[in-house]
């Protein structure tokens, strides 16, 4: 294997990993963590639409009104994953909240694989498969158990350490992780319809874009969230436009790197690189983000997560 094309997919999958905190310094900028959502999508739809657009392959969307209606809804996964990063980012840190993640799209994974589901081509119940899912879920849940510091109240004032509110961050955790494999394979029935990588990554982050702005009218009229505060933005360090940036290469980089290396290498190593980031931004508190010394507990927990993404690779 190409040692250049693993570097890439270890960098990537290591940028997915810090993408969540540079959203959180635009969420508290803005001070609105559904409004940095939608700025953030936003930024990567008109990133990939100009690559799209130099590419030649922009014009596809004329072929969108002959999809299954289905196949247009991608983009909400990468709305839930946005934003459940600037959610969880700051309280249950960056290699919990990493390593939910990954369970979620281990797990949501082998039950496309398993039952054939949106398309996804059915290779039926893998006890190996089975096997891994189970260590993805020991090693996320030791990660999470050690997990040193207490949950941050939200912006509202919402729960801190209690357990039912740690579980109920955990559940997100573990849909928004879940939400990115599903994604994928509604985004590659979309890639069939149009022929056209750049221009379904473009589209999918435009639906993304469009569902946050429509939650945050909605929440803004009823009072349930800060109205963005744009001027704030000059504030903001550099890295912290970095997430929509990052969003758009990940989609862009998975187009490319698949085809090189096949699927299982590319979403093994994507997955190595964002647990090897989030080690070093909890040990050393990088980004801004509260420093969480990695204790015997949360490394073996890491362990357990890879050697569980492993077996479900060789599946």
């Amino acid at each position: 294997m190409d040692l250049l094309l693993v570097g890439a997919a270890l960098l990537v999958g290591g940028l997915l990993a810090v993408q969540a905190a540079a959203n959180l310094q635009l969420s508290t900028a803005v001070g609105s963590p559904v409004g940095a959502s939608a700025l953030q999508l936003g930024i990567a739809a008109a990133l990939l639409a100009a690559l799209a657009a130099v590419a030649g392959t922009l014009a596809a969307v004329r072929l969108l009104p002959g999809a299954e209606p289905w196949h247009l809804l991608g983009g909400l996964g990468s709305a839930l994953y946005i934003t459940a990063g600037i959610l969880l980012f700051h309280r249950l840190g960056a290699l919990a909240s990493v390593g939910l993640f990954v369970a979620g799209q281990m797990l949501a994974s082998v039950a496309l694989d398993t039952l054939g589901l949106l398309g996804v081509h059915r290779v039926g119940l893998d006890p190996v498969a089975v096997a891994g899912a189970l260590v993805v879920v020991a090693g996320m849940a030791l990660i999470v158990r050690a997990h040193q510091g207490r949950a941050a109240p939200g912006p509202a004032g919402g729960p801190g350490a209690a357990a039912g509110g740690r579980a109920g961050w955990a559940l997100l955790g573990l849909a928004a992780g879940a939400a990115l494999p599903v994604q994928a394979a509604v985004n590659a029935q979309l890639r069939v319809d149009l022929d056209a990588p750049m221009t379904v990554g473009a589209f999918s982050f435009a639906v993304a874009t469009t569902a946050m702005a429509v939650v945050l009218a909605a929440l803004l009229r009823l009072r349930r969230t800060p109205r963005p505060r744009l001027g704030r933005l000059r504030r903001l360090p550099w890295w912290g436009w970095l997430g929509g940036a990052v969003g758009a290469s990940y989609v862009t980089a998975v187009f490319l790197l698949l085809p090189e290396i096949g699927a299982a290498a590319t979403i093994g190593l994507t997955v190595a690189g964002q647990q090897l980031a989030s080690l070093l931004v909890d040990q050393f508190g990088l980004l801004r983000l509260p420093r969480r010394p990695l204790t015997r507990a949360r490394l073996a927990g890491v362990a357990l997560l890879l050697a569980g993404v492993a077996l479900i690779q060789l599946t």
